[in-house]
Parts: structure tokens; sequence; C-alpha cells
């Protein structure tokens, strides 16, 4: 979708858990929802930056893998019904009497009788590689939500930090081979982490960057090159995982009139924000005592929600009834 305009009840900004527990929220409330995203997956920066670890600090579970608690999160929001516009970043914001109009960077226009922003650290940017446009989607990826889908690949990772590690570890055993490339010598990703994998068959090669990435409609080659000496060398390859991290970004929501403190978006104790009809949750938001976890942004989502819903319709309680009894 990259045009026209959609019309819900609530627009939640931002796709990661706080956002798929709200989404899942408003559809408990009887709201139609859109969520919109400037990356191209769900689970926002737990997919982005570290779906394979473990998370420890969510009520219920005593562990669970980042990619897999995401993928509950939308199982379970999936009962909202939910429009998702992923890989559109907002930009505009209009708030008036009765609706908030958001413009995403694709022209797509969403007006809605409230918003939640849920945007986490901000609108996540993935730092490029040389070709990257030509191959997004064709072979060149920024996260591995799925593993199973690199099975049987020649893949090359980039980056060295934990996410480029643990994906390396994780598609040693399904891919028909790895290789990792790193611009330094020494690694950012946990010592032990590095220590497993250099047991491995993963092929490491330090301090290699990319050069050019080549194919025709998908990936068919990489041409690297050793930035100490700059012998180039080509693999060949028929996936590319970028894990050079990403950018984070308040840009549009400084621009909104939104009352910020310390990069981060400050909310009364329903979750209002200073514009009328807008709402946060999540570690976007400041308070006083504010707690940036997870299990916090949940509670806040909920919070969130159910006070949108009495602007939404002024006849509506706050108070929602207990979602164990099945009725909202």
């Amino acid at each position: 979708m990259s045009n026209g305009a959609v019309e819900v009840d609530l627009l939640i900004i931002g796709a990661g858990p706080a956002g798929l527990y709200a989404t899942y929220y408003a559809g408990f409330r009887g709201l139609s929802v859109a969520v919109m995203d400037s990356l191209s997956e769900l689970g926002g920066q737990v997919t982005a930056l570290y779906p394979e670890k473990m998370i420890f600090d969510v009520a219920g579970f005593p562990a669970i893998k980042g990619q897999q608690l995401v993928d509950d999160l939308v199982a379970q929001a999936a009962s909202a019904k939910p429009t998702y516009l992923l890989g559109h970043r907002a930009e505009e914001c209009v708030a008036d009497d009765d609706s908030v109009t958001v413009r995403s960077h694709r022209g797509l226009e969403v007006r809605a009788k409230a918003m939640v922003i849920t945007g986490g650290i901000g609108t996540f940017s993935p730092r490029p590689l040389p070709d990257a446009e030509h191959f997004e989607g064709k072979g060149l990826r920024y996260f591995v939500p799925k593993l199973d889908e690199l099975a049987g690949k020649d893949v090359l990772i980039v980056g060295g930090g934990d996410s480029a590690v643990d994906w390396a570890l994780a598609l040693e055993p399904l891919a028909t081979s790895v290789t990792l490339i790193h611009r330094r010598t020494a690694f950012r990703a946990h010592q032990g982490s590095v220590d497993q994998m250099m047991a491995t068959s993963v092929r490491v090669l330090l301090p290699y960057e990319v050069a050019h990435i080549n194919g025709t409609d998908h990936v068919e080659s990489v041409e690297v090159y050793d930035n100490a000496t700059d012998e180039h060398r080509t693999l060949a390859v028929q996936e590319v995982v970028a894990a050079l991290g990403f950018t984070a970004d308040l840009g549009p929501f400084t621009r909104w009139g939104l009352e910020q403190r310390k990069r981060h978006i400050v909310v009364d104790p329903a979750m209002r924000t200073s514009i009328p009809r807008i709402f946060a949750a999540g570690d976007i938001t400041e308070y006083e005592g504010k707690v940036r976890l997870i299990s916090v942004g949940f509670g806040e989502a909920a919070t969130a929600i159910n006070n949108a819903a009495t602007v939404i319709d002024p006849t509506a309680k706050v108070f929602p009834g207990h979602s164990s009894g099945g009725e909202g």
C-alpha cells in the first residue's frame, strides 16, 4: 500500500511489543485499528536487534526468545483484525477536534479518532550496504525472523555485534554455508558467543567489508575486500543479512508539537500526551519514576487504549471488564 487513505478508530505508531499488545487490546475494546511502522517486519527493536536472545522480564515466562515473544504477540493481536502498514514512516500529523490524521513518507494518509504512539526509541533505519536499495527483498535483509527461510542457502552475514553472531550461530546448522564478515578485527558481541561461533563451520573474514552486491533479480554473489590489504574476493551467496545495526530517530515526533523531555514523549498517568487524542506507551514515554521494561510497556499500552476508548466513544468506560470473562 503506497498511497490512498485509511480510516480507523485507532492508529498505533510502532509495531514493537507494546504496539502489538495495544493492537490486541484495541480489538478487545471493539475498536478498528491500524498499525504503522517504518520497518518491514513486525516486532520493532526486538526483531531488529535481538530476536534470538532470551528475555527474562516478561510476566508468566521464565525465559522466552525475542522472536517467539513477537510471534505470540502477533497471534494475540490477530483477534483485532488489524490493518498493518509496514514500511511506512509517520511524517506529518494534524490533530483536530474529532480526529488525528497522519501521512507517511510514502504518501499514505491515515485518519483516526485517536492515536497511540508506541515507537520505542523512535524510527528505526537500517545502516545501509553498497547496492542495498536494489537488492532489498531480493536476497538482502536486515533481520531474520524466520530462520527456515534461509535453510539450504549460502548466507553472508555482515556485522560484528550480538545480532550478527547470534544469527550466524542460529543459521549454521540450517544453511548450506554461513560466512560472516566484519570491518574490524575485534567483535562487539559477547565473547562467549564469539568463541562458540569460532568453533563451528562459520567462515569468519576479518577485517572485511562489502564492495558490491551482484545479481539480476536476486543476490548471486558479493564482492568483499580486506580493508587492511585491499585484497578483493567474490563470495557466491544467495542471501545477505546486513546486521550493521539501526539508527533511531525521534525525527517526526519532534515536529508534531508534543511535549518532550530527554528525547522522550511526556505523558500523564492516563498515557495522554500534550496533544488531545494522542496517547503514548512503552519506551518512548517519560514521566516521574519511569522504568523502561517490556513488561511496563504492556501495562502502559493497556492504560493508553482504555483511556483512548473513552475519547473515541465518550459513553465508554475506562475500565473494560476482565478479558477472562470473554466480553469487552
